[in-house]
């Protein structure tokens, strides 16, 4: 592990000049919470920080309901009190079931909901220092493409990254249409999550639409809506302790007939948390039934590109996603 400097902030304001402030190259500054993935990624030299800001003095830590209805999340709710909160747990059955899905119970103990978000991808070649990867070393090659691809993805690469985004979390909280909120130097702002995952194109080292030193604060959800239903499923080569090979976040609205609204997004199989609105499209305003679902999960993976060990992925996930839509609302 290289030498870094460790600092202290005491609130959201400090931790934002502490990460810009002059002479310190913003790039090379990361924000510390629960660490489970910051560390290891240090101590493999994957990430060489020169200024580690320890942000868990901020009192982030709290799900607040809105007035409005919303439901508040502070970045660092640990991802074991976020899936058991009383709330999150009846009105956002899919993020509990996610979070609950991920990791072990001593890193969700750990895990926050702003670490969360920057969870970086378990791709073998990103984490070997000795391999060629273009998302830690731009230009220097992907060694995946045409290696072990097993894991990665089969929807948003590029000639440059197929990585997939690891989080089951992030997969429930793109299909609940969340949005983080950020600190910066210029100040606040807020991120639909549809916009916060970038594909990587040209530039795989570019994972999000944060600015350098800017603080993910909180994390906020729209406010329940009467006839929903939601549910996460997520496949793996075994029960607990490993990432998706494919999963789905599936939230329906629906009256006594019919499907009103529908969020879907697929993980595992994505370079971010995968929306599927091609899929959505194909549901709103229809009887939920088992033909339409299948449509809908054919219509998700669509424009999947296999690679040279990974196709089996595409029709694991149409079959999750189908399997998924027909746990949340039952077919007539």
């Amino acid at each position: 592990m290289h030498a870094f400097q460790y600092l202290r902030a005491a609130d959201i304001d400090e931790a934002v000049r502490l990460a810009a402030a002059p002479g310190r190259p913003e790039t090379r500054v990361r924000f510390l919470a629960g660490g489970t993935t910051l560390v290891d990624l240090m101590k493999l030299d994957v990430e060489t920080p020169a200024y580690v800001v320890d942000i868990n003095g901020l009192g982030l830590d709290q799900v607040e309901i809105l007035a409005d209805g919303r439901a508040r999340i502070g970045a660092l709710v640990s991802n074991a009190d976020l899936a058991r909160h009383p709330h999150i747990a009846r009105h956002y059955p899919a993020l509990s079931q996610a979070l609950l899905a991920g990791a072990s119970a001593q890193l969700r103990n750990m895990a926050t909901t702003g670490g969360n978000l920057l969870q970086r991808t378990r791709c073998v070649y990103f984490r070997d220092r000795a391999a060629r990867c273009n998302k830690r070393e731009p230009g220097s090659g992907c060694d995946a493409i045409g290696g072990h691809n097993r894991n990665l993805a089969v929807l948003g690469g590029s000639p440059h990254c197929i990585a997939t985004n690891p989080s089951d979390m992030n997969v429930a909280l793109m299909a609940l249409d969340a949005t983080v909120h950020v600190h910066g130097a210029r100040g606040p702002r807020d991120i639909a999550l549809r916009d916060y995952f970038l594909l990587p194109g040209d530039t795989p080292e570019r994972e999000t639409a944060l600015r350098d030193g800017e603080l993910i604060t909180h994390v906020t959800l729209p406010a329940p809506r009467p006839g929903t239903h939601s549910t996460y499923l997520k496949l793996r080569d075994r029960a607990s302790y490993e990432f998706a090979l494919a999963s789905a976040a599936v939230v329906l609205q629906s009256d006594a007939e019919r499907i009103v609204a529908a969020g879907i997004a697929l993980g595992g199989v994505g370079t971010r948390p995968w929306r599927c609105p091609a899929a959505e499209q194909l549901l709103v305003g229809q009887a939920p039934d088992a033909g339409r679902y299948a449509q809908a999960a054919h219509a998700a993976l669509r424009d999947a590109v296999p690679q040279s060990q990974n196709g089996f992925k595409i029709e694991l996930a149409r079959r999750c996603l189908a399997h998924a839509l027909s746990m949340a609302l039952p077919p007539h």
